[in-house]
């Protein structure tokens, strides 16, 4: 009778959808976030058709897919899009408010993650003064390793420092990132560790950064094939330095002479290959989901970057980076189910910004795009305080469209700080490129809870950021009139995947707007720890079984 009303209980709980606790708590051995540089969301549906089955349409089919991810603060660089991804939270909170800025403080321009009370691992060079110092917060990384009292291993992988140090956070294992140049070799920092470990020297010695500068860059397919882009030669394009024109095939072993020697390895797919190639090595030399623990391995790929701000969204250069991408992500994808195992690792796969197109190649559409001359912008700004105020010396910096005010002096003259930066939105305004701008006190005492104002406010924090902000016209840039680049909150920059897959992840596809702050609070409730200190995302409920 006992056996029956024990068999009977289970069954009931069965019913209600309670499920053994072994099964509630299985949890992935190591989980993998992808981050790629610069990948507009439509690079997915253009080059759709062209890739493999087992790279992205992988993920696609068998992950799930956020249609209508999006990022919801200004500026979208390189390292604040990392930061946002791993916090959880905006730059108000977490601190890393661009790549560089204007420190007010020590009244000089810094970059994120500079460090001097840290030396390089690896060489002998200066590359690797690196921490993650400036992050306010903590990160997904953190919150794993101290939920499992430091026994798990984490890992951040990436050509650019800022892209490996700042996913990783303050407790990380390693993080390396790579000394172009004439090293051609990977690094750390002496925040990590006091030596690189046997495998990371072993790879550094291999010549493989050698190996991938040998030949030529031309199309995996034929060129003829290259529907989805523009021609292979036109005006919209930067070129190598060395080159004539910007197209195929690219001679990487006569150009890298010219191009900063192993540094050209960042520009081109082969770049992300040598990423891949790294990252597989620490899997194996680190043991990484070989544990009772979960580990994280964050790896960034970085070239796909340099080749958009060079040849722009419309390149064939463009499309096959992407398609050699696929193949780097079909490798490991296979690599990770040999040696982790299926279903025993989590992915998400994401971008740290997008990008516009090319605002000349706009303009010759006669659609409206733009290019803003800064020094013309200070001077015009110089004008202003002249005419109302008086003094052209009012204005510290003007940077990542934002005016720092020289507090000083303005009190010197007896002016009132929120009147000169009420007068300088007043005529900022009217000046040509710039379409709206904000005093600080307005972000510190008006809530904008949705548009443009609302991602400026997102990406103003009170203690870092200049007293006056500028916003350019859609389709603007600061460049040359080749390439392209980003920064705005316009859709073209904010517009990115987010594809999550493996272990504890649905199949399917959402077309709800969802934030890229989203993505932590997600992956944290999957792995069933805390989320990092300062998250403002949600979690994507509809993602997790």
């Amino acid at each position: 009778m006992k056996k029956i009303i024990l068999l009977l209980s289970a069954s009931f709980l069965l019913f209600l959808g309670f499920r053994p606790i072994e099964k509630i708590e299985s949890k992935p051995k190591l989980v993998i976030g992808i981050v790629i540089d610069q990948m507009r969301y439509d690079y997915l549906t253009r080059f759709y058709d062209r890739y493999s089955e087992n790279g992205f349409k992988k993920l696609l089919k068998n992950g799930f897919s956020l249609e209508n991810a999006q990022y919801n603060y200004i500026p979208t660089y390189t390292a604040v899009g990392h930061a946002s991804i791993y916090t959880g939270t905006t730059p108000d909170n977490h601190g890393i408010i661009s790549n560089n800025w204007y420190d007010k403080f020590l009244k000089k321009s810094i970059y994120c993650v500079d460090d001097s009370n840290y030396k390089t691992v690896g060489n002998n060079s200066s590359e690797g003064e690196k921490s993650p110092f400036r992050m306010c917060t903590t990160t997904i990384t953190d919150q794993l390793r101290l939920a499992q009292n430091m026994r798990s291993k984490t890992i951040g992988i990436a050509i650019k420092d800022r892209s490996s140090i700042l996913p990783v956070g303050h407790t990380a294992n390693a993080a390396y990132w790579f000394d172009g140049k004439d090293n051609g070799q990977w690094i750390s920092s002496s925040f990590y560790m006091d030596e690189l470990p046997k495998w990371a020297t072993n790879f550094n010695n291999s010549g493989k950064a050698n190996e991938y500068l040998n030949s030529s860059w031309n199309t995996l397919y034929e060129l003829k094939t290259y529907s989805n882009s523009l021609v292979d030669d036109n005006i919209f394009e930067g070129k190598f330095k060395g080159e004539l024109t910007p197209t195929f095939p690219h001679d990487i072993p006569t150009l890298r002479e010219k191009n900063g020697n192993f540094d050209i390895l960042k520009a081109i797919p082969s770049g992300n290959s040598f990423t891949a190639d790294f990252a597989k090595a620490a899997i194996l030399g680190e043991n990484l989901g070989k544990s009772n623990e979960t580990d994280f391995l964050a790896i960034s790929f970085s070239s796909t970057d340099y080749v958009g701000h060079q040849f722009g969204p419309n390149s064939i250069e463009i499309e096959d980076t992407y398609l050699r991408l696929d193949k780097d992500l079909a490798d490991l994808l296979t690599f990770l189910d040999k040696e982790i195992g299926e279903d025993k690792y989590t992915i998400f796969l994401t971008a740290d910004h997008a990008a516009v197109e090319v605002p000349s190649y706009l303009q010759s559409l006669k659609i409206p795009a733009h290019y803003l001359d800064i020094r013309k912008l200070k001077d015009s700004l110089s004008s202003i305080t002249k005419k109302y105020f008086n003094s052209e010396e009012l204005i510290e910096n003007v940077s990542n469209y934002q005016i720092f005010l020289d507090k000083e002096k303005i009190e010197s003259l007896g002016l009132d700080k929120n009147t000169v930066a009420e007068k300088l939105v007043d005529e900022v305004v009217n000046l040509e490129g710039i379409y709206k701008a904000v005093t600080a006190k307005t972000l510190q005492t008006t809530r904008f809870t949705d548009g443009i104002l609302n991602s400026l406010q997102n990406g103003y924090n009170q203690k870092l950021s200049g007293d006056v902000m500028l916003i350019p016209y859609p389709a603007t840039l600061t460049q040359g009139r080749t390439g392209t680049s980003h920064g705005s909150a316009y859709s073209y920059d904010t517009h990115i995947p987010i594809i999550f897959y493996g272990n504890g992840i649905k199949q399917g596809v959402s077309k709800k707007r969802y934030n890229i702050i989203d993505i932590a609070p997600t992956i944290s409730n999957l792995l069933k720890i805390e989320t990092p200190n300062s998250t403002t995302g949600i979690i994507i409920e509809e993602v997790l079984k």
